[in-house]
């Protein structure tokens, strides 16, 4: 039977290359809309997780993602409240800005002091800003925007110079000064987002406790970091999942769509085929399983070709596009491959169940 089903394969090579191709398309649509929707997630996960606070103080209608937000509360909370809590080490206020004139990116406008208290940017090149229209970028930012030291970099319709250069990993690619940042934002004294890092881990619900106890804070939320990263999953994010699914749902149909044509053409073609088959005694179960194992064979074959394409377009994101993360994890690789053999086993078992109940006279007889 594995003989017959490779030989069927290659007498109609350009119909089994499509088929796939096809296949293969289905693959690479999963997996790289998966890899680039919760690169996104994981990407933002990171890049807070590597600032160095321990705990995040945020107005109530801040965004999920690092506090996006209007930078609507003053700055001073840091210093005047917050920095002055026990067991405060570091209270650092931020903006975060989402700029999304030209490619989509955040803009952190930091208070260099008390941000780089944090945890220290490690510097490649350059060194901290000294004026306000200095900017520090990440290495990853370098790299996909082709800048250098002493360069000029826009940022909301502002030039601002390129005084270091630091590694990636501080909770934006570009850092400028808080109010250079609120000027342009029209907020030059407000912040977005407060980073706490206490002075020993065991005292952080000591910290959380008395801001919340705070009359001026207590309307805030406050999360410690590894609260927040628990919460930067696609199931603790509105729509997000949906999105995800209704994505991976139109790849199957578009591979159960030409594994169904494929598989029902093939089935007219080889009607003869078929009537010889049944007039020397095979059965239904037989035929079936004559035309599911091509299917799957070819459908094997394009999760391969679909693997192996979206391994290079990763090559390719992460050289082209360094500042985007393009997640691509094994467990995904098995959840796109099971899909798109589940979909292409579903698309032959109408042409396959066809086949089985052909009369062999009629078969025989067909032109």
């Amino acid at each position: 039977m594995n003989k017959l089903v490779i030989g069927n394969i290659l007498y109609r090579p350009v119909r089994s290359a499509i088929s796939v191709l096809a296949v293969a398309i289905e693959v690479i649509m999963i997996l790289s809309i998966v890899a680039i929707m919760v690169g996104q997630i994981q990407g933002a996960a990171n890049q807070t997780n590597g600032i160095g606070a321990d705990i995040m103080v945020r107005p109530p209608n801040a965004s999920n993602f690092s506090g996006l937000s209007d930078a609507a509360v003053p700055a001073k909370i840091a210093p005047e409240f917050l920095a002055k809590l026990p067991h405060v080490a570091v209270a650092s206020p931020t903006i975060a800005k989402l700029d999304t004139s030209g490619a989509v990116q955040t803009i952190f406008g930091i208070d260099y002091p008390t941000y780089n208290a944090l945890r220290p940017f490690v510097f490649l090149s350059g060194g901290p800003p000294t004026g306000p229209d200095d900017a520090l970028v990440d290495d990853l930012y370098v790299r996909s925007h082709h800048v250098g030291l002493g360069q000029t970099v826009k940022v909301l319709n502002h030039t601002f110079r390129i005084c270091g250069i630091v590694e990636h990993g501080k909770g934006s690619h570009i850092f400028v000064p808080i109010h250079t940042l609120g000027s342009l934002n029209g907020t030059p004294d407000n912040a977005s987002i407060f980073y706490i890092r206490t002075d020993h881990p065991k005292n952080q619900q000591a910290v959380i406790d008395e801001i919340e106890h705070t009359p001026t804070l207590r309307t805030y939320s406050v999360q410690t970091l590894a609260e927040w990263m628990g919460t930067m999953t696609p199931e603790h994010l509105p729509g997000f999942t949906i999105a995800l699914n209704v994505v991976i749902a139109i790849a199957v149909i578009v591979g159960f769509l030409v594994i169904f044509q494929s598989m029902y053409t093939a089935v007219m073609e080889r009607t003869r085929e078929i009537g010889i088959l049944k007039s020397l005694g095979a059965s239904k179960f037989y035929v079936v399983n004559l035309f599911l194992r091509e299917a799957i064979l070819v459908s094997v074959a394009g999760v391969l070709v679909g693997i192996l394409a979206t391994q290079l377009l990763k090559l390719f994101m992460d050289a082209r596009f360094p500042t985007l993360t393009f997640y691509l994890t094994t467990q995904w690789r098995l959840n796109g491959a099971a899909i798109a053999l589940i979909g292409s086993t579903l698309g032959a078992l109408y042409p396959a169940w066809k086949a089985a109940r052909k009369d062999p006279i009629d078969a025989l007889a067909y032109e």
